[in-house]
């Protein structure tokens, strides 16, 4: 297991020496490129055979929304005695959705029932795996592992689309299911090969009465209120900004993107990586309002150069998700860490696509600069407004530890 000093700058190569954060790693990866995949694929077929926008932005980013169902529901399956058993079966089931688009002639219909059970069982994966990475790595190399697998997430994700807009040179839309299919059960083999299952944990049973049970319980505190609505509302606001480039910029919409995806990188290393945990908690604020200020300049529809370092300035501001990942790790009761890191991971995932969903609401009466900016400085307000109760929390948190 890696040691204590993960705050080092080789706290990566720290981490993935640790044979069962190896394989938690490597399998997020292989899942994240092959739901990519998927929905690029999902998304090109369904462009051929409608020609509807709307249908198509909902098969491409529609299984976000299904991540509440799996929060709301049955994510206390993330807490059982048994979170590598639950890990490998739904990485099973997840297999099976992804090779059933495949099938030639499957309906539509069918496509997008597909789609909203591969997004539930990815919430619940996803809080299985964080409630398993906290026990796999210290407490003090929790953001470093994070930090890496965000990185990588993004990456990915970038490097996804890319690939599956050559491989559709090559292959059909279910020739890139299969590929997708091949990757989850790559990374389901890995799981199974290299995480062994937790002893620690008390029986439990999960079930709707629990989830509803443990949600109640951190949604009527506070400080984890707080929290989360900073994790969530702030970040789903500026992907907003982020989806109007194309219709504010046509020509040089991916220009903007990759500045914002370097700027999120830049950000992650240097906080995952190089700062303690004290600055990262004293960075938190300052980077959520670096999130959103930049993108106040779009209202005077600045020249491409100038957008352009604004937005990868902005993008730094993304890495204030790591601190308050990590504050909220610390007010969570160990039983429900899974559950608690699931509900997170759901809610930041649904904003972003209200966020795109408001930006493109607005977009219709205002113009795609005008709009960006309003989200931007919507995302100021609700910053601001929030930051005396996280203080508040952090003050509590510090006063009980002895701090």
């Amino acid at each position: 297991m890696p040691s204590d000093t993960c705050e080092h700058p080789t706290a990566y190569r720290t981490l993935l020496r640790d044979r069962e954060f190896a394989g938690l790693y490597a399998s997020f990866t292989l899942t994240v490129a092959a739901s990519t995949l998927s929905g690029f694929a999902l998304g090109t077929l369904v462009a051929h055979r409608t020609g509807s926008p709307f249908l198509t932005a909902v098969s491409m980013y529609g299984a976000t929304f299904a991540t509440v169902l799996g929060a709301t529901t049955l994510m206390s399956v993330a807490d059982g005695n048994r979170p590598r058993r639950t890990l490998v079966a739904l990485q099973c089931v997840s297999l099976a959705g992804v090779a059933a688009q495949a099938v030639p002639g499957l309906p539509l219909a069918a496509r997008f029932g597909l789609l909203m059970l591969l997004g539930f069982l990815q919430a619940l994966g996803t809080g299985t795996r964080m409630g398993l990475l906290c026990e796999v790595v210290p407490l003090s190399a929790y953001v470093p592992a994070r930090s890496l697998m965000n990185i990588t997430s993004g990456g990915t994700a970038v490097l996804g689309y890319a690939l599956g807009a050559v491989l559709l040179r090559y292959l059909t839309p279910q020739g890139l299911f299969v590929t997708a299919a091949v990757l989850t059960g790559t990374g389901l083999v890995v799981v199974a090969a290299t995480v062994r299952e937790r002893s620690i944990r008390p029986p439990r049973r999960p079930g709707l009465r629990r989830t509803w049970t443990t949600n109640a319980a951190l949604l009527s505190r506070t400080g984890p209120r707080a929290l989360l609505l900073n994790l969530w509302v702030p970040n789903g606001l500026i992907v907003g900004c982020e989806a109007l480039f194309l219709s504010y910029a046509p020509d040089h919409a991916g220009v903007l993107l990759a500045a914002g995806s370097a700027g999120m990188l830049l950000g992650d290393l240097t906080v995952g990586r190089l700062l303690t945990a004290a600055r990262r908690a004293r960075c938190a604020f300052p980077l959520r309002l670096l999130l959103a200020a930049p993108y106040l300049l779009f209202v005077l529809h600045p020249p491409l150069p100038v957008a352009t370092a604004a937005v990868f300035v902005a993008g730094a501001g993304f890495a204030a998700t790591l601190p308050l990942q990590e504050h909220l790790l610390a007010l969570t009761p160990d039983p429900v860490r899974g559950q608690v890191q699931g509900v997170e991971s759901a809610g930041r995932m649904t904003w972003q696509g209200i966020g795109a969903a408001l930006a493109g609401g607005l977009a219709q009466y205002l113009a795609p600069g005008t709009t960006i900016t309003a989200l931007a400085a919507l995302s100021l307000a609700v910053t601001l407004l929030s930051r005396p109760f996280v203080a508040r929390t952090r003050a509590v948190r510090l006063e009980e530890t002895g701090g």
